[in-house]
């Protein structure tokens, strides 16, 4: 009796953990959506969301301090500029225009865009030599750019402008997610923890960010009447709410990632981001009017068997290499597998850091 009860407890937790995930991941696509009806500022946003990470992220970092009684990383000035600095850039930009796209186009236009991200993640893996060539990989690309072809092919909500920014953000995040890998997998750098990675990524991301910001929304976010020009408090005391809920979200997307890779695995999660993409675009075109013909939901179902082409080749190529992969963690589409930096190309100049035991901070974090 007690192996029954062990598994229905083990189903019960995924289940669960997955429903977490999905209220975070999905929550958050239509909550900037609904925002972006009524708060045309979306880098302003975006920038408050980094600063609300932030200091969650410092806030989590001291409390497992606290618990554990040992100091969390903190990296040098040198280390911080060097390494961290590109994934912090790459990371502002991806993050920044899409919710920009969000302006122009559909849920379900923007769902199904962003979903080519796959496929810049594959080209930069190449590129790094983080992914190994597979003949089977230009199965995944032709269906993916495929039937991403036949769902923007005669739409009827297609907008060209937001449709480019969406697709410039998933190039983007094709680079932001492979330094992402290079930066976690680097031992001496202790940055294998998502919440001291998130700490260390956001002021330069917000630096990074800051001057497109500048450009483009400066001038008439002082003019709004919605923050800087308000005629009474409540407006203001109702933006900041809005905003400090979408912050949440986004903070809170990243933990229920991580804490559904490490009580499950990474193939949970891929699987359950193929399933979410179609929760997505279900509740796009029930709640938010968003129109699909039948060539469009062609189109969808093309690319997903493409992505679950990729995620099934990933977790048979990955058998009896379990202890020589991590888990490329991704907020909009579905995560990879890479191999790991072998440790004698990560040490520099003689210099190690110590290495949190991970198991130890996933108890903490449970």
């Amino acid at each position: 009796m007690a192996w029954p009860v062990q598994f229905l407890c083990r189903v019960l937790r995924t289940i669960g953990l997955v429903i977490f995930y999905y209220i975070f991941s999905i929550g958050i696509t239509f909550y900037n959506k609904w925002l972006m009806k009524g708060f045309h500022f979306p880098l302003f946003m975006t920038l408050v969301h980094l600063t609300i990470i932030f200091c969650l992220s410092a806030l989590t970092r001291s409390a497992m301090q606290c618990w554990t009684g040992k100091p969390r990383v903190l990296l040098s000035w040198k280390k911080y500029l060097f390494k961290v600095a590109p994934t912090a850039l790459a990371t502002a930009l991806d993050i920044g225009l899409s919710n920009w796209s969000f302006l122009f186009i559909t849920i379900s236009l923007y769902t199904m865009t962003k979903s080519s991200a796959v496929l810049f993640i594959l080209f930069f893996s190449l590129i790094f030599k983080l992914e190994e060539p597979n003949p089977f990989l230009i199965v995944v690309v032709l269906l993916i750019a495929g039937g991403l072809f036949m769902f923007t092919y005669q739409s009827t909500q297609f907008n060209l402008e937001g449709f480019i920014l969406v697709l410039l953000a998933s190039f983007i995040g094709g680079i932001r997610w492979t330094l992402t890998q290079v930066l976690m997998q680097k031992a001496e750098l202790g940055l294998q923890n998502p919440v001291d990675t998130m700490y260390h990524l956001q002021p330069l991301m917000f630096i990074g960010l800051f001057p497109l910001f500048l450009y483009n929304e400066a001038l008439s976010i002082c003019s709004s009447a919605k923050l800087f020009r308000v005629s009474d408090l409540s407006p203001l005391l109702y933006s900041v709410f809005t905003l400090s809920v979408g912050g949440a979200l986004a903070f809170g997307l990243g933990f229920s990632e991580f804490l559904l890779v490490s009580r499950t695995s990474s193939l949970t999660l891929s699987i359950a981001g193929i399933f979410k993409e179609v929760c997505t675009l279900l509740l796009a075109a029930v709640f938010m009017g968003d129109k699909m013909t039948s060539v469009n939901w062609l189109g969808f179902a093309v690319c997903l068997s493409g992505i679950s082409l990729h995620v099934g080749l990933k977790a048979y190529y990955s058998k009896g290499k379990s202890g020589t992969l991590r888990q490329l963690p991704s907020k909009d589409s579905p995560d990879l597998e890479l191999p790991l930096l072998h440790r004698g190309e990560e040490e520099e100049d003689g210099e190690t850091e110590e290495v949190y035991d991970e198991e130890e901070e996933q108890e903490i974090l449970h």
